[in-house]
């Protein structure tokens, strides 16, 4: 696990300044506090800081074969390395390390790009061929590990794992991308490719980008893999849970390979519940857990964590946080690059930094929801289109717009009484309601919020562009099965898998997800959508199938979620600060939003009348980003 970095000339041989190479490769020393070193030579710079998982000794990056042709800086794991070896070996390639990386390399050489179809795991790296005078850019298939990059005026391209790495050289252009921002202000993060700049991209996941010197077209990423919905797997109820249990077995199997200390995260929740479970029926020793609960009863599942604890026998850690931990907006806002909202980035952070007084390797239950229909938010949808499917779009879209504008946003209200934005969804077609309910400001709520001259930048685009970008590529028809493939693309990418890899990443923490790998994710994409959502019951099949190794607390209680008392905080200890930023200079001389909603934002909620606690931190937390941006070196 590491942080990665480069520049190539795409149309000559110039020579790099070490020092500039030196300077934005350290700029993410936190990715790898262990070694760094640097590869120059005409025309090309590598950049590799290392966080030692794998071959301690020798696995040091950049990386080249024997005869220096092909050379490599890779940030992650590969799991079926240890698998690759003796076909490489057979093909005639020597080892010199027990790495990871040098298995990608000879892979390289064997299978060229292709060989990317062979790697199983979390990933993304940069492979220098000088035979080809080629650079070759590849992430892995879920998007677990980053990539950023950009062309710079003079024809450079540059490349790291975090944008800072791509800013932080004197030449890039640190315009603004409206549309970033529209994304932004919908999902809370800026959804890939696009980046929160004008002029840099993310390599979206399972894609790979090559570039040949000389060339002076600026290629397009290609895509190498995507999940197909078939939904048309025969297996039985029993089966289909027999054979997942062995699955997710063989899966964190493959993840408990490590030369250091290792362990899981263990929120209470049933996915990270499950994965410990199996951990522990693999280790003969006690399995590391570590979990965070909260001084708020209302957010706090220390309790169910430690009934799996306390099951099977861990070495278990608990912190408790404070409910009005918030000192880390400013933390937060360097740490993403880009204005990032989800609130829950508090705690994992805080997680993050408790599991790395203790272990190197944690494992995660991320994906889980996403494969297995655990949010709440997906049976919504699968009752909202059963009403779609019974009434002709022409009768509900009149029908449904109609209530949707004269129904109250009653935020105050039980939730089954908060109608308003049902029936805004019931007017939509499926798409477009799925990103309506996915929106943390939906559009009505933009259109106020945005001024009149941002409005005319955007041009008429709206975030909706995204899902129906992507929902074009899904290829199935079924309705869950529709919105899990939006959710891979967007919120796991964008949210989750951001969300833990900065994270983790500032503490040095290798996460591994043993629920997001990509021969799990294919299976599980055959079997039929009413073995995952059953009567309500969200993740059906994974319950059933873990019902003899879990509590029933830990498997049919509510989902809580990783949540922190935003509306408590900004009413509170934080009201103070964020009146003075929403109103404050940086955000009214940006020109982006409406100076009298803001206004009202921030007297509605600081009187109780409406809770508008999403938008106002939203807010913060971009008022942060220019913050960071304006302090950052060469702004």
């Amino acid at each position: 696990m590491c942080g990665i970095s480069g520049m190539f000339d795409t149309m000559g041989l110039r020579d790099y300044d070490r020092a500039l190479a030196a300077r934005i490769n350290n700029i993410q020393a936190h990715r790898g506090p262990d070694e760094d070193d640097l590869h120059l030579e005409p025309g090309l710079a590598l950049g590799h800081r290392r966080l030692s998982v794998i071959d301690l000794a020798t696995g040091q990056q950049p990386q080249f074969n024997a005869d220096g042709s092909v050379g490599i800086v890779f940030n992650g794991e590969i799991y079926n390395f240890q698998e690759l070896v003796p076909e490489l070996k057979a093909l005639g390639y020597l080892f010199r390390t027990r790495s990871d990386t040098e298995v990608i390399v000879h892979a390289y050489s064997a299978w060229g790009t292709a060989c990317v179809h062979r790697l199983r795991g979390m990933f993304a790296f940069a492979i220098w061929d000088r035979r080809q005078q080629t650079l070759f850019l590849a992430r892995d298939r879920m998007g677990v590990k980053p990539m950023h990059y950009a062309w710079l005026p003079d024809g450079t391209f540059i490349f790291g794992s975090e944008l800072k790495v791509v800013t932080a050289h004197p030449a890039f252009v640190r315009d603004i991308d409206p549309l970033a921002v529209e994304d932004y202000f919908t999902f809370g993060y800026v959804p890939d490719p696009r980046c929160i700049y004008r002029n840099a991209r993310k390599l979206p996941p399972a894609h790979t980008l090559l570039l040949r010197r000389g060339e002076a077209d600026q290629p397009e990423p290609v895509p190498y893999w995507d999940v197909q919905f078939t939904n048309d797997n025969p297996i039985d109820q029993a089966d289909a849970q027999a054979e997942l249990r062995e699955r997710v077995r063989e899966s964190v199997k493959l993840r408990l390979i490590a030369d250091v200390p290792l362990g899981a995260f263990l929120s209470g929740g049933v996915d990270s519940s499950a994965v410990v479970a199996t951990m522990a029926g693999l280790s003969d020793t006690p399995v590391h857990t570590c979990a965070i609960g909260f001084d708020d009863p209302r957010f706090n599942e220390s309790e169910f964590a430690q009934q799996v604890a306390d099951r099977y026998q861990t070495d278990h850690r608990l912190e408790i946080v404070k409910s009005d931990d918030f000192d880390l907006i400013d933390t937060l806002a360097w740490l993403y690059d880009e204005p990032y909202a989800d609130s829950s980035a508090i705690p994992t952070y805080r997680v993050c930094e408790m599991a790395r007084k203790h272990v190197t390797v944690a494992l995660s239950g991320d994906g889980g929801d996403e494969s297995l229909g655990g949010y709440r938010r997906y049976r919504m949808h699968l009752g909202e289109e059963r009403v779609r499917n019974r009434l002709p779009h022409g009768v509900r879209r009149p029908l449904f717009g109609a209530l949707g504008q004269i129904y109250p946003k009653a935020d105050w209200a039980p939730r089954m009484f908060r109608a308003k934005t049902t029936f805004q969804a019931m007017a939509m077609d499926s798409v477009e309601a799925y990103h309506h309910s996915m929106s943390h400001l939906r559009a009505d709520q933009r259109e106020r919020l945005f001024s009149s001259t941002f409005k005319r930048q955007l041009g008429g685009y709206c975030s909706l562009e995204v899902f129906r970008r992507h929902a074009h590529q899904a290829q199935t028809d079924d309705p869950l099965a529709l919105v899990q493939y939006l959710d891979y693309k967007t919120w796991l990418v964008g949210d989750i898998n951001t969300k833990v890899d900065r994270a983790a990443m500032a503490h040095s923490l290798e996460v591994r997800e043993p629920l997001m790998d990509h021969k799990l994710i294919e299976w599980l994409a055959t079997l039929p959508s009413d073995l995952k959502v059953q009567g309500g019951e969200g993740k059906a099949v994974f319950k059933k199938a873990f019902e003899p190794l879990l509590p029933h607390d830990v498997l049919y209680r509510p989902k809580m979620g990783f949540s922190v008392p935003l509306a408590k905080w900004l009413r509170g200890p934080l009201a103070d600060r964020m009146r003075k930023t929403v109103l404050g200079d940086r955000l009214a001389q940006c020109g982006y939003f409406d100076p009298a909603c803001l206004r009202t934002l921030v007297e509605e909620h600081s009187r109780g009348v409406r809770d508008h606690s999403t938008p106002l931190w939203m807010l913060m937390m971009f008022d942060a980003f220019l913050r960071v941006r304006e302090n950052a070196p060469g702004a």
